[in-house]
C-alpha cells in the first residue's frame, strides 16, 4: 500500500479558490462511493469530535444534500449541497450553503461552489477539488473558521474509513 500520499491545499486569492489534490490509497468506486453515499459521508465528513448525520440525499443534478454536523454537546449546525452537474465515477459540483434545521440557506455565510474530480490511478484515487467563493471576504471568512484544519481532519478521516474496508 502506498504510504506517501499526494495531499496539496493551496487559497488562491486571486481567484477566490481554494484547490485540494488528495490521493486516497483505494481504487476508483470506493473512493466515488465515500463521497456520494450519505451512510458512508456520515462516518467521515465532520471533523473529529463532531459528527454528521444526514437528514436526506438526492445524489442526482438538481438534487441535494441536508445534513448537520453535530458537536459531542448535541448543537447540530446544519448544511446543504445542491448538486448541480454529476458525471458518474469522474466529478460532481454542488452549491454549498450553511441553513437552519429547515434548510433555509443562512445568508451571514458564503456558498460555496464544489467541483470534485477524481482520477482513477489503479490501486489509488486522487480527488481534485476546487471550491469557488464569490469574493475574497467569502474566502477568507471560511478560512478564518478553520476550512483547512476541518477539512484536513475530514479527509483524515476518510482515510481510515478506506483502510478499513479495504482490509
Amino acid at each position: 500500500m502506498k504510504t506517501n500520499l499526494q495531499f496539496d491545499f493551496i487559497v488562491n486569492k486571486e481567484n477566490n479558490t481554494v484547490n485540494v489534490k488528495r490521493e486516497f490509497a483505494a481504487q476508483l468506486p470506493l473512493v466515488w462511493d465515500a463521497w456520494t453515499k450519505p451512510e458512508i459521508l456520515d462516518l467521515w465528513w465532520a471533523p473529529k469530535p463532531y459528527q454528521t448525520k444526514t437528514k436526506s440525499m438526492d445524489f442526482r443534478e438538481g438534487g441535494s444534500w441536508f445534513y448537520g454536523m453535530v458537536s459531542p454537546e448535541g448543537i447540530i449546525h446544519w448544511c446543504r449541497n445542491d448538486y448541480q452537474k454529476i458525471e458518474l465515477l469522474k466529478n460532481f459540483s454542488g452549491l454549498d450553503a450553511f441553513c437552519d434545521e429547515n434548510g433555509t440557506i443562512n445568508t451571514d455565510f458564503p456558498r460555496t461552489i464544489w467541483t470534485n474530480t477524481f482520477t482513477d490511478n489503479g490501486e489509488t484515487t486522487t480527488v481534485n477539488i476546487v471550491a469557488q467563493y464569490e469574493k475574497l471576504a467569502d474566502l477568507e471568512q471560511i478560512i478564518a473558521m478553520g476550512f483547512k484544519e476541518g477539512f484536513t481532519m475530514a479527509l483524515g478521516n476518510l482515510d481510515e474509513y478506506l483502510e478499513q474496508i479495504t482490509k
